[in-house]
Order: structure tokens, then C-alpha cells, then sequence
């Protein structure tokens, strides 16, 4: 049996600019944070038959790899050529839909357990250029490199992506200090819609095809703001990070239709007025979890966003990426 866990993120700055309809004409530049809020993938390989098992929230036994219903299973199992006697369980800390990156958390799980089980050891970088393969070429779902990546490695991680779609990978020069700060004033509610990024990743995208205006444009200073929020990091300037997220709210909120609502626009400044600097909702928006930025007066704070029946997520950061907790041959 071999247990892997793997970390959920949140985007700090640059969300969208690692999408291959972006970076293959301008380059991309992500800023995350791995949350200790986890996917864990079990895989096993039972001695009584050959049967295939895949448990989620539905179970499926079939006899043959083509014929699993869940298509980050099959096509994980498809591309390790793993065909028979093997069965695979997950379960995660927090639900699908919500913009933490779960499908890669899945995928990156599934594709570390079975490189393991096949006595495979490949680097995280390996795993992550095999998840958004599977997903973004094989299944055809419109995800970019930092979902990958950050399930990989976890951490305060920045992403630089060429125009070819190679990534360099490296820790931010964040002082503890600092990354205490952040991890205090930053907090993230649940806005009770979970919805699949599809949709807006697929506007996004073909908007940066088309090289359309403003959504283009306001990607630019997307990036921009990205390496600010960076910078502000790395100099131990963290309530700036505060007000550069809600430049960049405004600028995401002409990326695509659906980013946000009335609901959602009420909910931002509500948070403005009980002292947020600035916010944004994770992933491709429309749902998921709204990040804010509150220097202090937390407790009024969260008083504000009860009113909206919005539950937070309380976390810490990750550090050690995806992991195997358990490697147990028979």
C-alpha cells in the first residue's frame, strides 16, 4: 500500500498568465502558496484478482483500465501502463469546485502513488509536466502550469513560464517573519458555490487567442502586479501585498464574464469596510473562496463575513509539496 499526500494552493499573484493561450505569446509568472489542507491518494494492489477499483465518491470496478468512468484515474493508469490488479481511493480536506486546485492535487497524487508502487522515482517537476499533459492535452481541460506545479511542490513558490512552455521552479526569498504575516492577515471564507473553472478558464483563454482587449491587457498588468506582490514579499513589506490584491481583483474582473457577482461585489466591500486592504476569489472565480488581506481588527472581521454565512478556512502553509506517507510493499 502507498499513501501520498498532496497540497491544495492559493494564488498570491499572476493567476492566469500560466495559461498556454497566454504564455505562449507573452510568458507567464505565477506567485502561490501550498495550504496544509491536502488530497490523500491510496493506492493498493490487491492479491485476489485483477479487477480495476477506483474509489471516490462513487466506487467502480471494472475489469479493464478503458472503462473507468473517472478520467484523471484512467488516463493516470493509461499513461503509467498500469492495466490490471491495482485499486485506488482518495479522500481531501477540502471539496472540489473551490478553487484550490483539486483536480491536480488528484492527478499529482495518482501519478506520484504509481510511479512509486512502480519502483519509479521521478523528480516533482516530472509529475507535474505528466499531470498537465493528462489534463490539459489528453482530456482537453483548459488548466494552466500552476495548479501542477504547486500540488508538486507546495511551498511559496514562484513559477516562471517561457513561451514554450518550460518552467523554472523556485522558492521566494520570504523571511519567516514575514510568511508568519501573511499566513495571520490573509484569510480566506468559503462563499458556499462550488463550480467547475471550465467555462471561465475556456473564456479566458479564448480571449487571449484572440489577443481581445481588455481582458489581454488587463492579464498584463495581472503579471505586473504579480511580481510587485513578490517583491513586497521579499522585502518584508506585507500589508503591501494587501493593497496589490485588490488592484488585482479589479484587473481579474475584466479577464472573463462570471468572475463575479452582485453577491460577490457586496461581499468585497463589506470586507473593505471591516478593514480588508484588499481580496480576491481563488482559481478562475465565479466561487470557490474569497481571500482577503485584514492587518488587524480580525475578530470584527470575521463578525462581518459570519453575516454572509461565508465559513473560513483556518491554515498554514505547506512546505514539503506532495509526499508519500506510507510505502508499505507486500
Amino acid at each position: 500500500m502507498i499513501i501520498t499526500r498532496t497540497p491544495f494552493r492559493v494564488t498570491l499573484g499572476g493567476g492566469g498568465t500560466d495559461l498556454p493561450a497566454y504564455y505562449e505569446k507573452h510568458g507567464g509568472f505565477i506567485f502561490s502558496a501550498g495550504l496544509d489542507k491536502y488530497m490523500y491518494v491510496t493506492v493498493n494492489r490487491p492479491m485476489e484478482d485483477d479487477l480495476v477499483r477506483i474509489k471516490y465518491s462513487a466506487t467502480e470496478v471494472v475489469k479493464k483500465v478503458k472503462d473507468i468512468k473517472h478520467p484523471i484515474a484512467r488516463e493516470a493508469l493509461t499513461m503509467l501502463g498500469v492495466e490490471k490488479q491495482v485499486e485506488i481511493s482518495s479522500v481531501a480536506d477540502v471539496s472540489a469546485g473551490t478553487g484550490l486546485g483539486s483536480s491536480s492535487c488528484y492527478a499529482v497524487g495518482i501519478l506520484h502513488a504509481l510511479h512509486v508502487m512502480k519502483r519509479d522515482y521521478v523528480p516533482l517537476q516530472t509529475i507535474a509536466e505528466e499531470d498537465f499533459l493528462l489534463e490539459n492535452k489528453k482530456l482537453g481541460r483548459p488548466i494552466g502550469k500552476q495548479d501542477p506545479y504547486m500540488a508538486a511542490f507546495g511551498g511559496l513558490t514562484v513559477l516562471d513560464i517561457a513561451k514554450n512552455g518550460s518552467v523554472k521552479v523556485r522558492k521566494a526569498n520570504v523571511s519567516q517573519e514575514a510568511a508568519d504575516t501573511l499566513n495571520r492577515n490573509m484569510l480566506m471564507f468559503f462563499t458556499g458555490v462550488t463550480r467547475s473553472a471550465d467555462d471561465i478558464l475556456k473564456q479566458q483563454s479564448k480571449a487571449f487567442k484572440g489577443n481581445k482587449n481588455p481582458a489581454t491587457e488587463s492579464m498584463h498588468y495581472i503579471k505586473e502586479i504579480g511580481h510587485e506582490i513578490l517583491a513586497a514579499m521579499e522585502d518584508d513589506e506585507v500589508d503591501e501585498v494587501g493593497r496589490l490584491f485588490d488592484a488585482h481583483w479589479r484587473h481579474k474582473k475584466k479577464t472573463a464574464s462570471g468572475m463575479s457577482n452582485s453577491k460577490f461585489d457586496a461581499i468585497y466591500e463589506t470586507a473593505k469596510d471591516a478593514g480588508a486592504l484588499g481580496g480576491k476569489i481563488s482559481g478562475a472565480g465565479g466561487g470557490g473562496f474569497f481571500t482577503f488581506y485584514v492587518p488587524e481588527r480580525h475578530k470584527e472581521f470575521r463578525k462581518a463575513m459570519q453575516k454572509y454565512g461565508l465559513r473560513e478556512l483556518r491554515y498554514h502553509f505547506d512546505f514539503e509539496g506532495s509526499k508519500v506517507l506510507a510505502d508499505i510493499s507486500q
